[in-house]
């Protein structure tokens, strides 16, 4: 009886331990998936391999090189088309190394030149985390990159020039701060991926080290200390700032498009205050490096401008005529950092294709599509050296028309209408428009009916924001409409555009609603003389 007992209390004692155990090994488990998903969004993993409306990580996101397009392999762990049959060694090798599962080289699209530096402890819980996820089944669509480039082998020549294994390497002088900073930037971060010069193919680690470069049709700017063609002129705080929301604030304004628009939405906007201040702080060190040489263009300073009449007429109600935009609503030209990068093509696609309502500026319409390529190669330049900006003028032949080519958006017309992600004010938006209320609308009724539903959304979703707001009217709009072509006395670049305008004024500034009836001009809200 009492050796029975004993063995009794033994064997509870024995499974208490073993559930203690578990428990600890779980929540170890945990915390490494968790620390895992963090490194990932720093990684910005989800831009390149997460196809537009695909599911999550499943990879076919095209990625355009200068060798062709690569269709991103998928991340998942499913057994068939991701990585659940992969160790973490296979992992590690793909990861640091650029070799594939089947020994295979990869391309340098990959940035696995940079992400040798990360340490083996982050590396580990990447995996752990990617191996976390949902499996998706999702076969990898053909790659589209023609001969010789699509001879993997050949890739023995780039690695033996430009690819050094090694990890991250702490300078003895430099603050903790810093040196967090350096091993995000160098490492994770990958900013060198699209900051770089890369004279060079592939060369992503040495000429013009974060002096800017072209990358995917769009031009990331300077981000050396330089004072004007770089970061040196804004605070560390308006820089943070920049990298969190996309704006930045100050004398110097600055709106992320393109790529980096998607890398701060993604990536950059989720990581913490501290690990962007230190970044900020590693930055700081890098010299200061003048990308092109300034010259004195104040012909665009005068009247009679190349492109002044064109700017008068297409942006100036919008910008203002002396570039400074308007406060919290329209950003400014004058002194935009943006603007004046040595690369003039993130200023044309923005035009050519417009942009969505985003940090609490209005979607600005694809104004280009109304324009001709010489309008906007000249107006190009105005906007790049009047109000004492300085840029170089647009020489390449085919850079506006190489845009018109490749820039498709739901706001110029030819592309898909956006999704409303936002289960919430998806339902909003559907019940607010009643059904058809957006069909066939003119625009000389966009504000007794946005003055209307624009409210009723915001209330039922307000956790969403008034950028999304703004940006699921448009969508809808687009739903509504891109199939009737007998609702666009202008343009469809113009309609949209014009919606979104009414559209953010009404969700920004709801107390300026309207009484009028459809069909009748909005009424002015001015009290009439009395006879």
């Amino acid at each position: 009886m009492t050796r029975l007992t004993v063995l009794g209390s033994g064997g509870l004692a024995l499974a208490t331990l073993l559930s203690v155990g578990t428990a600890r090994a779980q929540e170890a488990d945990t915390d490494l998936i968790k620390r895992g998903e963090y490194l990932a969004t720093a990684g910005d993993c989800t831009a390149c391999h997460t196809k537009t409306g695909g599911k999550f990580m499943a990879g076919n996101y095209r990625l355009d090189t200068p060798i062709g397009a690569i269709m991103t392999p998928n991340l998942t762990p499913d057994d068939e088309t991701g990585i659940g049959k992969w160790n973490y060694e296979t992992f590690e090798k793909a990861f640091r190394h650029g070799i594939g599962d089947e020994g295979e080289y990869l391309y340098p699209a990959f940035p696995f030149g940079w992400f040798t530096k990360v340490s083996d402890e982050d590396t580990r819980a990447i995996f752990a985390y990617l191996k976390s996820l949902p499996a998706v089944r999702e076969m990898r669509e053909e790659n589209e990159i023609p001969f010789p480039f699509n001879v993997r082998t050949a890739l023995i020549t780039w690695r033996t020039a430009f690819f050094t294994a090694e990890r991250f390497k702490p300078d003895p002088n430099a603050s903790a701060e810093v040196n967090r900073g350096g091993y995000l930037v160098e490492g994770l971060g990958h900013c060198g991926m699209c900051h770089n010069e890369r004279k060079l193919v592939g060369n992503s680690s040495l000429s013009g080290r974060f002096g800017g470069g072209v990358i995917d049709g769009w031009y990331a700017p300077n981000i050396t200390p330089d004072g004007h063609q770089g970061i040196g002129a804004w605070s560390d705080a308006e820089v943070v700032t920049y990298l969190k929301t996309g704006t930045a604030p100050g004398n110097r304004p600055g709106v992320a498009a393109g790529p980096m628009r998607q890398t701060i939405e993604e990536s950059l906007s989720k990581m913490t205050d501290a690990d962007l201040k230190a970044m900020v702080a590693y930055l700081r060190t890098v010299p200061a490096k003048q990308t092109y040489k300034e010259r004195d263009l104040q012909a665009f300073n005068q009247p009679g401008a190349p492109g002044a009449d064109t700017y008068l007429t297409y942006c100036s109600s919008c910008h203002r005529p002396d570039g400074k935009g308007v406060e919290g609503a329209i950003p400014a030209l004058a002194g935009n950092t943006s603007v004046q990068s040595a690369g003039p093509e993130t200023v044309i696609n923005v035009i050519v294709g417009g942009l969505a309502a985003q940090s609490g500026y209005a979607p600005m319409p694809a104004i280009g599509q109304e324009m001709t390529d010489d309008q906007i190669k000249d107006v190009t330049d105005y906007i790049r050296n009047s109000w004492g900006n300085k840029a170089p003028v647009v020489t390449e032949t085919g850079v506006v028309a190489n845009a018109r080519r490749k820039i498709r958006t739901m706001m110029a017309g030819n592309a898909p209408c956006s999704t409303i992600e936002n289960d919430k004010l998806k339902a909003g938006i559907e019940q607010a428009v009643g059904g058809d209320a957006l069909n066939g609308l003119k625009p000389n009724d966009f504000v007794p009916v946005l003055s209307r539903v624009a409210p009723q959304v915001k209330a039922a979703a307000p956790e969403a924001g008034d950028d999304a707001v703004v940006n699921g009217l448009l969508a809808a709009f687009c739903k509504a409409n891109r199939t009737d072509r007998t609702a666009e006395p202008l343009p469809w670049s113009a309609t949209i555009g014009s919606f979104g305008n009414v559209a953010y004024s009404q969700v920004k500034n709801p107390e300026k609603r309207v009484d009028a009836a459809p069909g009748q001009p909005p009424a002015s809200g001015a009290t009439p003389p009395k006879p």
